[in-house]
């Protein structure tokens, strides 16, 4: 379990601090820099990429998590009903 907080949203975070840090790059390289900025701009591609897989990743998490709170909560159900004393007609 570890590892995959590792691999999550650490992740994420690091691509979104990436991102950020190639945005001041981009600002600070102003109209004269153009190989840097076009350089600057396949690496956002490449972080965005990144981040959209994560979101779809997480996304796909999220599904599964909504799935098992479902299936829990008709086991639960069912178990409670289980416990009550039937109460018949007779």
């Amino acid at each position: 379990m570890a590892s995959r907080k590792k691999d999550g949203f650490g992740e994420g975070e690091a691509l979104l601090r990436r991102l950020r840090r190639l945005k001041i790059r981009a600002d600070s390289a102003g109209a004269e820099g153009r190989a840097q900025l076009i350089a600057l701009m396949d690496d956002i591609q490449t972080v965005r990429r990144r981040l959209l897989r994560e979101c779809a990743r997480l996304d796909e998490e999220l599904k599964l998590a909504a799935v098992r709170v479902t299936a829990l909560s008709a086991y639960t159900r069912v178990e409670r009903s289980a416990r009550q004393p039937h109460r018949g007609g007779n």
